[in-house]
């Protein structure tokens, strides 16, 4: 196993820390704490964090072109300015599902979707939103979809299905969004955590994090167990890869408690080997 430094950039005591997302132009990353409506913002330099949002919950969100967030929230998708207030661009509704889960856009600026339910079997699914802002479901058949990415020759779409507790690749066609071909790459046994977010990295390397598995796993794009992080507390819920020429990892958590004196729900940051890719920009009108 390689070895790695992770430093505590920020202990929000999340409920459910999740979504870190990489400003390279500003030197900042932003997270979401699911269930209490929040979301934050670090800036590297200063090693400050403040909040900037409450409302909704944010299942997911994204960075527009503009600099501004794209949220995913229960029954819309809104923007969020640098400085402001967010404002609802699109109604969403869709039968079964509960809110949004995890997003991620594509190489063209349209965004990918999931969405949970925990309270009924396999009734959520996967979206895609176009860059005028219609919305089309592209398959149900999940409880919970979470972390997803795009290779770096744009041709694969990698997903996750934590109520199965499979990450799986699709062929994708860049010019139509299309999805098609899915296969799994990893089955985890039922004692082994649960797979949630992920991020790729230049050699399309899978760094799928472990929800109470305590660690953030690296899988080969065939699925083959390469390396692993180990971290400090348990429920781990998102990586992506930020910093200087993506070469550094920040990783949101949860389970956080306020008042009590633990790390659990925590923003951290992990240096080491990495050669990592930033994530792709949505183009969402609005």
């Amino acid at each position: 196993m390689s070895n790695w430094k992770i430093t505590l950039l920020a202990n929000e005591h999340c409920q459910t820390g999740e979504c870190p997302v990489w400003d390279e132009e500003r030197g900042c990353v932003y997270w979401t704490d699911i269930p209490n409506g929040k979301l934050f913002r670090h800036d590297l330099a200063t090693r400050s964090h403040e909040q900037i949002y409450s409302g909704p919950p944010v299942g997911g969100f994204t960075l527009q072109t503009d600099g501004s967030l794209l949220l995913f929230r229960i029954a819309d998708i809104a923007v969020l300015p640098w400085r402001g207030e967010a404002r609802s661009i699109i109604d969403f509704h869709a039968e079964g599902s509960d809110r949004f889960n995890d997003v991620c856009a594509d190489p063209e600026g349209r965004v990918f979707a999931g969405t949970l339910n925990n309270q009924r079997d396999k009734v959520a699914g996967l979206f895609r939103v176009e860059r005028d802002g219609t919305v089309a479901q592209l398959f149900n058949g999940t409880g919970n979809s979470n972390g997803s990415g795009f290779s770096t020759d744009e041709r694969t779409f990698f997903w996750t299905d934590s109520t199965a507790k499979q990450i799986c690749r699709f062929d994708y066609d860049v010019a139509t969004g299309g999805l098609s071909n899915r296969t799994t790459l990893v089955q985890l046994p039922h004692d082994q955590g649960t797979p949630d977010g992920l991020c790729l990295d230049a050699e399309d390397n899978i760094w799928s994090a472990r929800w109470n598995g305590a660690a953030v796993f690296k899988f080969s794009r065939e699925g083959t167990l390469l390396d692993k992080i180990a971290m400090p507390v348990k429920a781990i819920s998102c990586p992506c890869f930020g910093g200087s020429d993506s070469r550094m990892m920040f990783v949101t958590t949860a389970n956080g408690k306020p008042g009590e004196p633990t790390e659990d729900g925590a923003l951290f940051q992990v240096e080491g080997a990495f050669d990592g890719k930033p994530k792709f920009r949505s183009r969402i009108l609005i």
